[in-house]
Parts: C-alpha cells; structure tokens; sequence
C-alpha cells in the first residue's frame, strides 16, 4: 500500500514538472509573436536613422566642396581643426551606420524566424546566420543572467557559397546549441566562484566556426564548461529532458534541433562531450546551391 502512494506522489509530480513546461513553452509562443511585433515597430526608425546617416555624410562632402572653395580664407589653425572635426563626423557616421545595419539584420532574422514559410529553403549566407544567433543567445544571456560574461572566438569560411537552407529553422539550431553551451560555461563559473578551494583560473570560453568539408559545411560551436554525464548524453535529445531548474529549461530544445537537422536538412548532428570539462556540438549540412 505504502509503496502504491509512492508511485502516485511520484507520478503526480511527474505530471506536475509536465504542466509547468508546457507552461513555459505557451508563454515562448506568445513571446515569440511579441518579439515580431517588437522587431517590425524597430524596423521602421532604424530605418530612418541609417538613411539619414547616409544623408549626412553627403552633406559632409558638400560642405567640404565648399569648405575646399574658400580655404585660402581660413587660417592653418583653423583648417587643422576643420580636418579633425571632419574625420571625426565620417568616423562617428561609418559607426552609425555599421550598427545600425548590423541591427537591421537582427530585426529581420527574428521577423523571418516568426513569419518564414516553413519548410522553404532558401540560398542563405550560412556564416551570417551564425554570426548573429550566436551574439543573439550572448547578449539574451546577459540580460538574463547577472554578470555574465564569456569569451567569444569566431572562425568563419569566407568561401562558402550560398547555401540552400530553411533560414528560420537553422537560426533556431544555433541558438538552443548555443545557449546550451552559455547556460554550460555560467554555471560552471558559478561553480567555481564558490569554491574556495579551487585554484585553477576558469575563463568561460565558446568556440564557434563554420568551415568546408568535402560537399558538406560544418558548424561547430565548442565549450570549456560542465560537460555531460553519461546519462545526460543518453538522454540528451528525449523529450521534456533537461539538467536546468523549472522554468529555464522545456527539454525540448535538443531534440528539434537533431529533427531540423538530421530530417529536414539531411544533414547530422553530433557530439562530444567529457564531464567537467566541456562539450562540442558539430552541425554538418550537405552544400546545396539550388
């Protein structure tokens, strides 16, 4: 009898953990169409503040016509002043500009995550897509995780082609992998900040890259954190499985990532992973220009 009412504690707070993630997964749902609606009210002013951007620089190389008309009138001291605060304007102007297109193509690959056809494969700059979901999930993480921070290295082919990818599908691939490996060097950290009496320096690092091999392009997005234990990585891609507290984690993540993957994309997924000491996700996909 005893053990009968185990069996039901046990199975109800089984039901319960159930009901709490899809909780969670209904409000990503509602965040998601949200963030969409964020990203096109952005879209608009960003706009505008490239376009005048650009506007200004124009009218900078106007003035320095101009300028360039009557210098005979200006003092030395003058035109060195003048040079400076010139150079300065075309350097604050490149920076606006250089931002806000970089924020322009965020803005678009959330609309295109959101509202992109499902299923439709289209030629992608696969590099790019990386680039920015992996920033993506590092500033997500600092906004969500106090004093997080980590070291970033990037090593990208530039002489991919343009591949044939569904672009909202991947951009979701780099980003649960990629959060997975953020959420792995954190607690690492944490872990170690507490304890006294480890002396080793830890240095939260990720490592990601993009590169040729053979008719295939590789994604590898390598951490220096926690590892998996030898049940994590049987479990790994099970559905409603995660190591993270409720309400940070669904479990659902890893195993639509091998889905997108491995039966939209024809491509595979695979890992390796030592406990204690880090875990590399490597995401290979057949090149297809057309």
């Amino acid at each position: 009898m005893e053990k009968k009412i185990e069996d039901v504690q046990e199975l109800q707070q089984k039901i319960d953990d159930l009901q709490e993630k899809l909780k969670k997964q209904e409000k990503l749902a509602s965040l998601g169409l949200l963030s969409a609606g964020i990203a096109h009210e952005i879209q608009n002013p960003l706009n505008f503040v490239i376009n005048f951007s650009k506007m200004s620089e124009k009218l900078l190389s106007d003035l320095l016509e101009l300028v360039g008309d009557n210098e005979d009138r200006l003092s030395a001291d003058d035109r060195e002043e003048l040079e400076d605060i010139v150079a300065d304007l075309k350097e604050n102007m490149s920076k606006i500009e250089e931002h806000g297109e970089r924020a322009i193509n965020i803005v678009r690959g959330i609309l295109l995550v959101s509202r992109g056809k499902e299923n439709e494969f289209l030629p992608s700059d696969v590099n790019r897509i990386v680039k920015e979901y992996v920033w993506l999930s590092y500033h997500a993480m600092r906004a969500n995780f106090k004093n997080f921070n980590i070291a970033i290295q990037e090593s990208y082919d530039e002489t991919l082609p343009q591949t044939m990818v569904i672009p909202q599908d991947l951009s979701r691939v780099i980003l649960n992998v990629m959060n997975n490996a953020c959420y792995a060097v954190w607690n690492k950290a944490q872990q170690v900040a507490s304890n006294p009496d480890m002396t080793t320096v830890y240095t939260p690092t990720i490592r990601v890259s993009v590169e040729k091999q053979q008719d295939s392009l590789a994604i590898s997005i390598a951490d220096n954190g926690e590892g998996m234990s030898d049940e994590v990585k049987q479990r790994l891609y099970d559905n409603f499985f995660t190591t993270k507290p409720i309400g940070q984690g669904t479990g659902l993540g890893m195993g639509i990532v091998r889905d997108i993957v491995e039966e939209k994309h024809h491509g595979r997924l695979s890992f390796d992973s030592v406990l204690g000491e880090g875990t590399t996700f490597v995401i290979s996909i057949p090149i297809k220009t057309k």
